[in-house]
């Protein structure tokens, strides 16, 4: 399956596969409420709710490391 970077709606840095491009699923759990307003953001950014919030992490740990990449 070809991956696809797709440019945020706010014209943000094109979405990066994961290092090696390989994905490893997991359970995650979270609260109704904030399922429910996650699944609401990734249809306004007209991503999957996976993608959301691969791109809310990869943010977050951009952040965290200070830098761009």
């Amino acid at each position: 399956m070809a991956k696809r970077a797709a440019a945020g709606q706010d014209g943000g840095e094109p979405e990066q596969a994961p290092r090696g491009g390989e994905r490893k699923p997991f359970l995650l759990r979270l609260p109704p409420r904030m399922l429910a307003d996650l699944r609401g953001w990734a249809n306004q950014d007209l991503r999957s709710l996976n993608a959301q919030i691969e791109f809310l992490l990869a943010d977050a740990l951009r952040r965290r490391k200070g830098g761009k990449g």
